[in-house]
């Protein structure tokens, strides 16, 4: 789905990842969102391969790869978890250190990877989130109806589970539709919304990013709320991309909240709905490239 990369599998933590990878020279990990999977990356990333060995994986229960059930304690689907999948899958390539840009659920893994392993990580980007207790934090009405999706898909399954079955491709456009900017899927290619649609076709991939959301809304959040309490911060320097009509400016001071949260923080925003990537890649590459080029 993305031109130049070859796709391969990793077995790491205990599943198999889908990895794509092209370029060559440091290792940048480009981390995909909810409900998306790699194909979100794609006019992107080969610029990105350009200057760097680019490495896109499918986060679990995504894409190509494993979606392993939950647990009681929804911490198969936590951002802890899901880091330990990036460490594993640097530790299977043979990479000591890598930067990390991530957007949407990928960011919240990313920016947990900066916590738990800093010594693994060179420069972290991150797009459209502020951290997840920080996000429960500022929730108000205005924010619980943009982002109703916290709160339905965290619900016991298999509610959601099966409200979405009945309708999964209905639901995945009216989404992705929903949270652009022209509330328009026409910036999404093809081939990317037939693979979005496709895992949602998949029982056990609804369940994944459901469980995703049951994890931000108790382990992660509870993980988050620890660390911010105990002063813990991101300590590798980061670059934050905002969209003017994205989630994390309807929380107020999005890259404030990010200062509270990390040492080195800059940020820029863009003319967007959600998905900056597909609506936006030139702002993407503009804040990014020069971010990961100086470290």
């Amino acid at each position: 789905m993305i031109e130049g990369f070859r796709q391969s599998f990793v077995h790491t933590n205990g599943l198999r990842l889908s990895v794509h990878r092209a370029g060559a020279g440091s290792p940048l990990i480009l981390l995909h969102g909810y409900p998306q999977n790699h194909a979100c990356w794609a006019k992107v990333a080969p610029e990105f391969a350009a200057h760097f060995d680019v490495i896109v994986p499918d986060l679990r229960g995504y894409g190509d790869s494993d979606a392993p059930p939950d647990d009681s304690d929804h911490t198969v689907y936590s951002k802890r978890t899901m880091a330990l999948d990036v460490v594993g899958l640097m530790d299977a390539l043979g990479l000591t250190r890598a930067h990390i840009l991530g957007h949407d659920r990928g960011g919240r893994v990313a920016y947990r990877f900066a916590l738990d392993h800093p010594d693994r990580l060179g420069a972290l980007g991150i797009i459209e989130i502020v951290p997840t207790g920080a996000f429960w934090a500022n929730w108000n009405a205005e924010l619980a109806h943009k982002a109703y999706h916290w709160t339905f898909l965290a619900q016991p399954a298999p509610l959601p589970e099966r409200m979405i079955g009945a309708d999964p491709a209905g639901y995945i456009d009216w989404t992705l539709r929903s949270w652009t900017l022209a509330k328009s899927l026409a910036v999404f290619s093809d081939t990317a919304l037939e693979g979005y649609r496709a895992q949602a076709r998949d029982p056990a991939r609804i369940h994944a990013m459901c469980a995703d959301y049951r994890a931000g809304a108790t382990t992660d959040r509870k993980i988050d709320d620890a660390d911010f309490g105990a002063g813990r911060k991101v300590r590798a320097p980061m670059m934050f991309l905002w969209a003017k009509d994205g989630f994390p400016a309807q929380s107020g001071d999005p890259a404030g909240i990010w200062r509270s949260w990390a040492e080195d923080v800059r940020d820029a925003s863009c003319v967007s709905g959600h998905f900056a990537m597909e609506e936006a890649p030139s702002a993407v590459l503009e804040a990014f490239l020069p971010h990961f080029q100086a470290e």
